[in-house]
């Protein structure tokens, strides 16, 4: 278990109940008072730093090593039902950015999301999550496949942007995200978006338009990512954190400036915390959500769709 800096004191009571423990087995002492003692002084820790985390600490625990990605997420709420599809049918497969059928309950779904590495030699082979033109294409290709079927979509974001390659710009990215949102605007089936991690820039809208759009509790959206920010305003990445509170990227602010639907919470300690109750949650509001569109018309769907980015950043002043 990896641990980030505000929650050392978390690290050490666990530290300090696990030795307890031990004692405890390999020797006569009665310890379950301490051991009591020390649980209920780590679980109120624990609430007073999740409830009280700054801008900055959700950028964080989005990018926590131990943080399930998205092909953690299909396989935990579609299990053996879901078949990966490749390829763009242009260039070539691009691994950063996945896709395929699968299964909630008896209703099929076509899953798209970013995929980032475990370790160095699976980031390096997923391009850190970040896609080339031909997984944008890859993912436009799944949704016109699911059209043609009517089948719903189910968008899973986690990237920290584009990739920003000289070859992925001679390709045309800025053609391929922008095509997608093209696209995606007038898809004639549900579209449900969840940003699951790191929610960066048109890296993250090349999939994102969607009927439904929902944030996990600790993931953030932006134009750019607060280190990125901070190097252009400050000529530094020191000011990071004061970049994320200006940038207002959290689920929070995301919600109160209707940019997002809903917010999903997560368990105590973040998605990584508690796996299993983060996938039964997000496989319960997929089903939610879906119940709610599949009752819209494809063309009332659009129009609805339309109409709600439509009034994005309309301020009465």
């Amino acid at each position: 278990m990896e641990y980030l800096d505000f929650e050392l004191p978390i690290k050490e009571l666990e530290e300090q109940l696990g030795k307890c423990k031990v004692l405890g087995k390999e020797s006569d002492v009665d310890v379950t008072d301490t051991c009591t003692q020390i649980e209920q002084k780590l679980e109120k820790t624990k609430k007073e730093i999740y409830k009280n985390l700054t801008d900055w600490q959700r950028v964080q625990l989005s990018r926590h090593p131990s943080r399930p990605y998205t092909l953690d997420y299909i396989k935990a709420i579609c299990g053996d039902t879901f078949l990966e599809l490749h390829g763009d049918r242009n260039v070539k497969d691009d691994k950063a950015m996945i896709g395929g059928l699968g299964k909630v309950g008896n209703q099929s779904f076509m899953f798209i999301g970013q995929q980032k590495g475990y370790n160095t030699k699976t980031r390096q082979y997923r391009n850190f999550g970040m896609a080339n033109p031909e997984g944008y294409r890859k993912a436009l290709r799944l949704m016109k496949m699911a059209e043609k079927f009517g089948l719903p979509v189910v968008s899973l974001i986690d990237t920290p942007g584009a990739y920003p390659g000289i070859e992925a710009e001679e390709r045309g990215q800025g053609e391929a995200i922008a095509r997608n949102i093209l696209e995606m605007t007038r898809l004639k089936v549900p579209i449900i978006v969840i940003i699951i991690g790191e929610g960066a820039s048109g890296g993250a809208l090349g999939i994102g338009v969607g009927d439904r759009v929902m944030m996990l509790e600790n993931t953030w959206y932006s134009v750019i990512s607060p280190e990125s920010c901070s190097s252009i305003l400050w000529r530094s990445w020191e000011y990071k954190e004061q970049a994320a509170e200006a940038l207002k990227l959290t689920a929070k602010d995301m919600k109160k400036l209707h940019l997002v639907d809903d917010i999903i919470k997560e368990p105590l300690g973040g998605a990584h915390s508690d796996r299993e109750t983060t996938f039964k949650t997000v496989e319960k509001e997929i089903t939610k959500a879906y119940n709610a569109l599949k009752k819209l018309s494809p063309e009332d769907l659009v129009k609805q769709r339309m109409d709600k980015y439509s009034n994005m950043g309309v301020f009465n002043g």
